[in-house]
């Protein structure tokens, strides 16, 4: 009995180190991040193209590369320089899950990295972190995702449209699944608010195209860096409409809730459901968002950035 108990203690201890040491090897910063994903998650994939254009890439730097344009027949835009470069994509924009958070609003993103331990987890997880070129990642900015059947390619035959003036994208087949799966991580893991028509989207996409190799592979590398893997990859979860979040990323930090003093601020305050902004005077509609749809902004021009549009009763 002695002996059983013994050894059972110890292969506790064992699990309980190997835990430990995968939990200590997440990164807690972007530029981390950067360097983690290149290392030990993409550091073959470079030749198999990035994600919404499918360009392979020379790698440079510590976490950079440099794409083969040429071979995949893209036409650069109007940003040369970026153009020329491999740049670390946030699937979920890093403004997204950044407004939420209380930071955001007394500073933007300089000031969240600076303060915020939440946010820097967020921006750091792996799971959220893709390459691609870099015109590319400053074309599709913090844009929802959507369908454009008669927006033109603008990027040569990289397969990727955008509309500027919708402020929407939408990137290729073979890639729709696993943004899809992405979302649905980032804003269950971080009880993230998501719009029912972006909702409804990316369960389309979902079931539409299934995890691909690569993407349980990738999500098998991230998972051994991050301590977690993304279940809406494996299909141990499964999003639905009005999906309850986990939150298990607030819970590792000790945090209960994304936004830090919601009621505090009298800012700009979004409706999930409808898509509008309301103002703290002059909206009649402003108190009445309930609290599961309410989305607090700093700012009109973060709502706008958003999608949002401002409701036609407010004076």
């Amino acid at each position: 009995m002695y002996r059983f108990s013994r050894y059972g203690l110890g292969a506790s201890l064992l699990a309980l180190w190997l835990l430990s040491s995968t939990l200590l090897a997440a990164p807690v910063s972007f530029e981390a991040a950067k360097n983690q994903a290149r290392e030990q998650v993409y550091h073959d994939r470079n030749t198999l193209g990035s994600l919404y254009c499918g360009c392979n890439w020379e790698w440079t730097g510590r976490s950079g590369g440099r794409p083969d344009l040429q071979a995949c027949d893209y036409q650069i835009r109007a940003q040369p320089n970026r153009a020329q470069r491999i740049e670390w994509e946030h699937i979920v924009p890093a403004s997204l899950f950044g407004q939420q958070r209380q930071c955001w609003q007394q500073g933007g993103r300089s000031n969240c990295k600076r303060t915020d331990p939440l946010f820097n987890r967020m921006e750091a997880d792996l799971h959220n972190l893709t390459p691609t070129v870099g015109e590319v990642n400053a074309d599709r900015s913090n844009y929802r995702f959507g369908v454009l059947p008669s927006a033109p390619r603008q990027h040569g035959r990289c397969d990727f449209k955008v509309d500027f003036k919708g402020r929407v994208a939408e990137p290729r087949n073979a890639v729709k699944g696993q943004i899809a799966r992405t979302y649905f991580y980032m804003h269950d893991h971080y009880d993230l608010r998501l719009a029912e028509q972006q909702q409804r989207l990316l369960m389309a996409w979902d079931k539409q195209f299934p995890a691909s190799e690569w993407e349980q592979l990738r999500n098998r590398r991230v998972s051994s860096l991050m301590g977690h893997d993304n279940p809406f990859v494996t299909g141990t979860r499964y999003w639905t409409l009005h999906h309850r979040n986990q939150a298990g990323g607030l819970k590792s930090v000790g945090v209960n809730t994304m936004s830090e003093a919601p009621e505090a601020s009298a800012g700009v305050r979004g409706n999930s459901r409808s898509q509008l902004y309301h103002l703290p005077n002059g909206c009649p509609g402003y108190t009445q968002i309930g609290k599961k749809n309410r989305i607090e902004f700093g700012s009109e021009q973060e709502a706008i950035t958003q999608g949002f549009r401002k409701a036609g009763n407010c004076r």
